[in-house]
């Protein structure tokens, strides 16, 4: 948990130098305090609940992980597998919306916190499903997978591990 928190923090450092039209002065939640950690925390909630629903498919139980440390009513495994598709699908996703002005300052409603109003959940969730539908050829299956197949692939490679059948090496990009 060091490391994997040591590389956000820089993740975080290097986000300013990504994107100029919103100050982000590090990551704040509960409430978020500006309009990226609204759409940080957004799309984080929309990966765990991918990742739940991908972890199903298999026979792995969400609230016995190997990262996180396993709480009462808390799907662990689903906060393990999502440090890996946070930068591939949530910082992606940010980073067109917000680049190519899909979201502007008028997506956000300020209240306690910032928070996306409903046209900027719209915009967010069409191009984050866009995102997880897009197709790449895997590497060892010889055939198109979508980004979310990905996902289920990932909780598979554990369960192998587990089983003692595949030494587990987490995804790595390729495409």
């Amino acid at each position: 948990m060091g490391k994997e928190s040591i590389i956000w923090q820089e993740f975080y450092k290097s986000i300013n130098k990504i994107i100029t039209t919103f100050d982000f002065t590090g990551r704040k939640f509960r409430p978020p305090k500006d309009e990226l950690n609204a759409l940080i925390s957004f799309g984080n909630s929309l990966l765990y609940g991918t990742i739940l629903t991908e972890i199903y498919n298999t026979y792995l139980d969400p609230t016995i992980s190997y990262l996180h440390e396993p709480l009462e009513r808390r799907f662990s495994l689903t906060l393990d597998l999502a440090e890996i598709f946070k930068p591939i699908i949530v910082a992606k996703t940010i980073f067109k919306l917000v680049n190519k002005k899909i979201i502007t300052k008028n997506d956000f409603r300020k209240e306690v916190g910032y928070y996306l109003n409903t046209e900027g959940k719209k915009k967010f969730i069409k191009e984050y499903e866009e995102l997880l539908s897009k197709t790449v050829k895997h590497p060892t299956l010889k055939r198109n997978v979508t980004i979310r197949y990905l996902i289920r692939l990932e909780a598979y490679k554990l369960l192998k591990h587990i089983l003692g059948d595949k030494e587990y090496k987490s995804l790595r990009a390729w495409w």
